[in-house]
């Protein structure tokens, strides 16, 4: 029987698996299985149970809701996880022996994250609360405002893509919930946030993240302190420019580990593993011979809220964290010798992850090319490894996917370009097929090893599809990533078509004449500087795009820093701006040009969609403009079901030009 080609509503099939935690004891643990759902377009998510020993797998949540970041208490007896049945974030505990999940929060904005207390009758939260007030203390109804009230800010952070205009006097602090009795206190306060990270294994020790300044436009930091919670004494585990946290104490609480970057390249920085001696008061960093970011670095569209921490101790004192390099997001051990080497595969993703306390096996959800994601139980010592679910199974044996080839392509300054290369559905050796460019987002992520919907539906419409790392992407070394930083237009351009013209050289089946671009965010940024440089493409799609950086200074959410960091340039030298602005170059673009934006991107707001649509509509130029409702930056990940259908229906119905 043949296999069908991949369609956008195939999205409705993929089931997402994320966010593993294996019990103390190591046989069982939990994890989350995500869904779309077409009727309520909108996602549901589940904790599901496995056991380790059977392979026994069953639901632990039900119904029409949103449950995340499972985690169980240190004597194995409950899990808790947040859910938002109630219409917010609210903590939940449920007893491992089955039963029903108890809501132990009711607060007035959610909870956002939360560690156990090794006690086990208490849990540390993380919670918006109002200055001066607890986090149970409610806001007007808003129906009862019977007039729309003036917003008034002093901050420039007054927005946030996802979340819209942000409420100046609300900041994220710390408190603890008894289980027992429900009661809540509080431990943190005052004008800035603070961010939940580890409470120490003996219950003495609570770690937490914070910029102690009061002017926060011009802080981009995230410090670690260290806070005795029977003196209340606070200790500075470092305290400088970057951003540090995902911290987790040893198993005797003689070490804190912790991952960071700091802001020598600003936000180019490769993230680092520290270990933080707790008696000595001293750090090293581990990872300083690799030069690759620890953590996970990935552009993709189909796991839903994919989790995975920082790092995991085991009780031997050997540590595991996620290493992006070079296409592939690997499992690393490291010892406090300073040993460090991988412990998963090349060429997959590992996108989540556990650890076994005793260091024997992990416990990791894992994706390539032709693989949506699974979870697996990996042999330490050996790399050994079992398929623990199997939720893609029926999708995978009815659909045909493309499995990419690696691509390469050497600079002439000595930069080597990785990328990927997928053949249209039904190619035939002696035919010439049309080929689109896919350019990712950041532009500090990566395209890796790993499942993208997208790729394989373009594929599926009878396109090639390429999409390579340039410059300026994660994976190849600092000096790698940095190089985009104040260049925007220059090397990363060439990197493109270089990777395009290497490909067109090794590849006959590629027709010339009828090549498409596309890209999201940065990369929509660079669809637009493509067009306006070069004619040899034949249709373009832009997406949540950038076209005028001395408008985006002001508009977008990160603009009057993002400039500096990635331009080196502000609002006193707008000709730096506007000479990397595609917008300038308007005149020369003669490719007909799809224009997609979200209505609710903060990140790249929808104006520059309109400046870029009515410009080109000026010069009598080929173009549309889509816009999409009740979406931000994220729609082509997250964004409601049936808006991410029709975004993917736009741009392969564009790309007909070129068939």
């Amino acid at each position: 029987m043949s296999k069908k080609a991949v369609e956008i509503e195939d999205l409705l099939e993929l089931v997402s698996v994320t966010d593993p935690k294996i019990s103390p004891d190591g046989k069982r643990a939990v994890f989350i299985e995500t869904k779309m759902d077409e009727e309520e377009n909108t996602y549901h998510s589940h904790v599901h149970h496995i056991s380790l020993e059977t392979g026994e797998a069953t639901p632990w949540t039900y119904g029409k809701s949103r449950n995340s970041q499972p985690a169980w208490s240190a004597d194995g007896r409950h899990i808790a996880f947040l859910s938002d049945r109630s219409g917010k974030n609210q903590l939940h505990v449920l007893p491992a022996s089955g039963g029903e999940a108890r809501a132990v929060t009711d607060f007035e904005k959610g909870v956002s994250s939360f560690r156990w207390s090794p006690c086990n009758k208490k849990i540390w939260v993380n919670a918006l609360a109002q200055d001066g007030k607890t986090f149970t203390d409610a806001e007007p109804d808003e129906e009862e405002k019977k007039k729309p009230e003036p917003y008034r800010t002093k901050s420039m952070k007054y927005k946030m893509d996802g979340n819209g205009l942000v409420k100046q006097d609300f900041h994220r602090q710390i408190g603890v919930v008894d289980l027992e009795t429900e009661k809540v206190e509080q431990l943190t306060e005052g004008p800035y946030h603070s961010s939940l990270e580890a409470i120490s294994r003996d219950g003495t020790k609570l770690v937490y993240g914070s910029a102690k300044q009061q002017d926060q436009d011009f802080v981009f930091r995230q410090s670690l302190y260290m806070r005795n919670l029977e003196t209340g004494e606070d200790t500075a585990i470092i305290e400088q420019d970057g951003y540090y946290g995902d911290a987790v104490f040893s198993f005797d609480d003689a070490r804190l580990a912790f991952v960071g970057q700091s802001r020598i390249y600003e936000n180019a920085t490769h993230t680092e593993l520290h270990v933080y001696d707790t008696a000595a008061q001293t750090t090293q960093c581990l990872t300083e011979g690799i030069d690759a970011p620890i953590g996970d670095y990935v552009v993709a569209d189909h796991q839903q809220g994919a989790q995975a921490p920082g790092v995991v101790w085991t009780k031997d004192d050997h540590l595991y964290f996620q290493v992006s390099t070079e296409g592939d997001v690997r499992l690393y051990f490291a010892s406090l010798d300073g040993a460090v080497y991988p412990a998963s595969p090349e060429d997959e993703h590992v996108y989540g992850y556990d650890i076994a306390q005793d260091g024997s096996f992990a416990l990791a959800a894992i994706s390539d090319p032709v693989s949506p994601g699974e979870l697996y139980k990996l042999a330490i010592s050996t790399g050994e490894r079992v398929a623990l679910t199997s939720c893609n199974a029926s999708y995978l044996e009815q659909t045909e996917l493309i499995a990419p080839e690696t691509v390469s392509h050497m600079t002439e300054d000595g930069f080597g370009v990785q990328g990927w290369l997928m053949k249209p559905k039904g190619y035939e050796p002696d035919s010439k097929y049309p080929l689109v460019v896919n350019i990712h987002g950041g532009p500090h992520a990566m395209y890796a090893n790993t499942f993208v919907h997208e790729m394989q539906l373009l594929a599926a419409n009878g396109y090639g599809v390429l999409y390579v790392n340039p410059r300026g992407s994660h994976g190849y070394g600092q000096h790698f990533v940095d190089a985009v930083r104040g260049d925007y237009g220059g090397g990363d351009y060439r990197d493109i078509l270089g990777a395009l013209d290497s490909v067109i050289e090794g590849n006959a089946w590629v027709d010339t004449e009828r090549l498409g671009v596309t890209g999201g965010s940065y990369g929509g940024f660079m669809t637009n500087w493509i067009v306006s440089h070069t004619n040899r493409f034949k249709a373009a799609v832009t997406q949540r795009s950038i076209c005028n950086w001395i408008s985006f200074f002001g508009v977008s959410d990160i603009g009057y820093y993002f400039s500096e960091w990635q331009h080196g340039a502000a609002m006193d030298n707008v000709d730096k701006l506007w000479e990397h602005s595609p917008l300038k170059y308007a005149k020369d673009i003669e490719t007909p040009l799809l224009i997609l934006h979200s209505e609710n991107d903060y990140r790249c707001p929808i104006e520059q969609a309109e400046q870029l649509f009515i410009t080109l509509k000026s010069m009598r130029k080929e173009t549309e403009f889509v816009r999409f409702p009740e979406a931000d930056h994220n729609l082509s990940r997250t964004g409601k079901p049936n808006l991410r259908f029709a975004r993917l229906q736009e741009i392969v119905e564009w790309m007909k030009r070129i068939q």
